[in-house]
């Protein structure tokens, strides 16, 4: 039933795409898609036959069908659900609802820049809060595309409630590295935050984590490519602008940066929504571009350090590179894995993924090394608590990924199987950034 369970997961991915579908729905279709599965077994079909007339079965996901048959034009579903009926009407793009929220956060932000700018304010407060003056727009948008109930907006804004009291009644110190650390990792919180309304409220769907995960490497490359035309037309403004003052010029990029980067958060998600196929059509060639220079640089990286035998420790600032990097590499596996047919065999990426997860693997046994070196000889601090911490997270989650990625090339098991593992294990990361927002401060007095 593997080649079954990942066509069924295809299927539902194509078929989540659409904003008028609720996960609820589609976990419900599912069951009755299965259903049907074992009644056509039964009844002495292949798995591959009665996947196609269970499809062609569920009348009410027609339209879709003939979508996912179109997209899919090599497939035998194209003969037995396309029957030449007329494109469907696409649903609104809510773009205005993008730009109100847009303009919404761009306002917030600017309001708490100029609230900084006050004597007696504690200097920290507005990096402890920066993601909750952006994100919950995000999050807000997605409620009204999912149409949540009253219920789902509840649940929506409680962690932003719950997080935004807990940064701001704990007495922080000023400067104090437990406000620091906090800063950095609230955003993560409250990213896995917006997964909820996202998802439409089914965040024990597997495949809706995995469309969570497709929708992060996307919203990054939309985020990028809006950065970098941002960043062109400031500078061409504040060059057009330098003749009248240089002042002048300061104060354009002190308005607009702030406003241009939270607003620029909406307005990717929502090109996400709304410009899927773009960015599908990209990822693909961005993961066969990127994949094989990261796993060089990693392999590289490894054996230069295991030759050298590891003789000193890192330093704090490459510890930090290094944490980044492997964060990094594994944001790319789990969009590569996202961005590529469930139903694809095992290839030359899959083989060169493999590689980059065991030269990750190998860096971060290292970095452990070296971590608790540092810590034997200079004691537990915030920063080495909270990096430590990262690092052993991500060490179980790349051995699992290094484990079941080498099952899959030796075809035991299906891509399914390396999808679920990765999917499951999402709300770690999400547990131990909430961790280190909630329990690291008081645990090291606020200092």
């Amino acid at each position: 039933m593997d080649g079954v369970d990942a066509q069924i997961a295809e299927w539902r991915a194509y078929v989540t795409k659409a904003p008028a579908v609720d996960g609820r729905d589609v976990d419900e279709l599912e069951a009755h898609l299965r259903d049907q599965i074992d009644e056509l077994d039964m009844a002495g079909l292949t798995d591959d036959e009665a996947f196609l007339v269970a499809v062609k079965r569920i009348g009410d996901l027609d339209t879709l069908s003939r979508e996912f048959a179109r997209e899919h034009s090599g497939r035998l579903w194209k003969q037995l659900v396309l029957r030449g009926e007329d494109e469907p009407a696409r649903p609104s793009s809510g773009w205005f609802e993008a730009f109100v929220l847009a303009l919404a956060a761009a306002i917030t932000i600017q309001a708490a820049r100029l609230l900084a700018d006050f004597p007696g304010e504690p200097p920290g407060w507005l990096l402890r809060n920066l993601g909750l003056f952006v994100l919950p727009f995000l999050a807000g948008y997605f409620s009204r595309r999912r149409q949540l109930d009253l219920c789902g907006w509840a649940l929506t804004a409680a962690p932003f409630l719950v997080t935004g009291l807990v940064v701001n009644l704990y007495p922080f110190r000023a400067g104090s590295a437990t406000e620091l650390v906090v800063g950095l990792h609230l955003p993560v919180v409250l990213w896995f935050a917006v997964a909820y309304p996202y998802m439409g409220g089914t965040i024990r769907s597997q495949e809706r984590r995995m469309d969570f995960v497709r929708f992060t490497g996307e919203w990054a490359i939309y985020y990028a490519l809006l950065a970098l035309g941002g960043g062109v037309l400031l500078g061409l403004t504040t060059l057009i602008l330098e003749p009248i003052g240089t002042d002048v010029a300061e104060r354009v990029v002190e308005w607009v940066l702030p406003s241009g980067a939270a607003g620029a958060v909406i307005v990717a998600g929502w090109l996400v929504e709304s410009k899927q196929r773009v960015v599908e059509n990209m990822a693909p060639v961005l993961t066969m571009i990127f994949t094989p220079l990261f796993a060089v640089m990693l392999t590289v990286a490894a054996a230069t350090y295991a030759v050298s035998g590891f003789t000193r420790a890192f330093d704090r600032e490459l510890l930090g590179v290094f944490d980044a990097l492997m964060v990094v590499v594994l944001g790319l596996v789990l969009y590569a894995m996202s961005a590529r047919e469930p139903s694809e065999p095992a290839g030359l990426m899959d083989r060169i993924q493999l590689l980059a997860v065991m030269s990750a693997l190998l860096l971060n046994l290292m970095v452990l090394g070296s971590m608790a070196a540092r810590i034997g000889d200079l004691g537990f601090t915030p920063n080495r608590i909270a990096a430590l911490g990262l690092n052993l997270v991500l060490l179980v989650n790349l051995a699992g990924a290094a484990w079941l990625s080498l099952r899959f090339l030796r075809g035991r098991i299906a891509l399914h199987g390396l999808e679920r593992w990765q999917t499951s294990y999402l709300p770690i990361f999400a547990l131990w950034a909430a961790t280190v927002v909630a329990v690291l401060p008081p645990l090291f007095a606020f200092t």
